[in-house]
């Protein structure tokens, strides 16, 4: 199935819609044509959470590149029970094209764009088309190529991604992780604050921004599947 792009209504309602408001707003007027991209990781479970309260039969699509933590694939399980979610979709890179690209799952260490491309990328393009609205837990105060994030991005191709608490601080974050008791990624006790691949995430130190332990010491900043804000 491919859905079609929002038309200009649904965009400028959705646009003019407080941000306290668009999610809650997206999955119920666009219901069927939204869906969600979690990483599983440190920060996931808000976002989930929030899902999960109005509709937890929404899909949540999760990227298994083959080379997370143990900790992250333990966690997504648990947070799904956890929160009662009724579609999570496992999706990962072709095992032919794993082989044929990275045989000797070195393709990180001399090309990580070509290795985010492969185990990232390529996988999520086969799905995006079947939504309108893709929910992402992006967040302005992540990093500074994310500080002029909006709630509502419109995408060259007519949909958009919806980043619901791209204003929320880490102060509130913990906040609400807190008060609704929610089950907690076991890397972030180790000083891991966005977590993605092994081979590619480091616990950040003090002084340093949310994402500094992704690609530490490259100046690439994001996968592929987000362009800078």
């Amino acid at each position: 199935m491919q859905c079609m792009p929002l038309s200009q209504s649904e965009l400028r309602h959705l646009l003019e819609t407080p941000e306290s408001h668009a999610l809650e707003e997206a999955l119920v007027s666009l219901k069927g044509r939204v869906a969600v991209i979690s990483s599983f990781g440190a920060e996931s479970a808000i976002l989930l959470d929030e899902i999960a309260r109005i509709d937890p039969s929404v899909p949540v699509f999760f990227l298994d590149t083959r080379r997370h933590f143990p900790e992250t694939l333990a966690y997504r399980d648990e947070l799904t029970e956890a929160l009662g979610l009724l579609d999570v979709r496992t999706i990962s890179p072709a095992s032919k094209e794993l082989e044929s690209r990275d045989p000797q799952d070195q393709l990180a260490a001399f090309d990580p764009d070509a290795c985010c491309a492969l185990r990232k990328v390529e996988p999520l393009e086969l799905v995006l088309p079947e939504f309108d609205v893709w929910l992402t837990g992006r967040k302005r105060s992540q990093a500074a190529t994310r500080a002029a994030l909006p709630v509502v991005d419109p995408q060259p191709d007519g949909t958009v991604k919806l980043n619901p608490l791209a204003g929320w601080g880490p102060e509130k974050i913990e906040s609400e992780m807190r008060r609704r008791h929610l089950p907690r990624h076991p890397l972030v006790s180790k000083g891991y604050t966005s977590i993605g691949c092994a081979p590619c995430t480091r616990p950040v130190g003090d002084g340093e921004d949310g994402r500094a332990g992704r690609w530490a010491g490259l100046t690439k900043t994001e996968c592929g599947i987000h362009r800078p804000a």
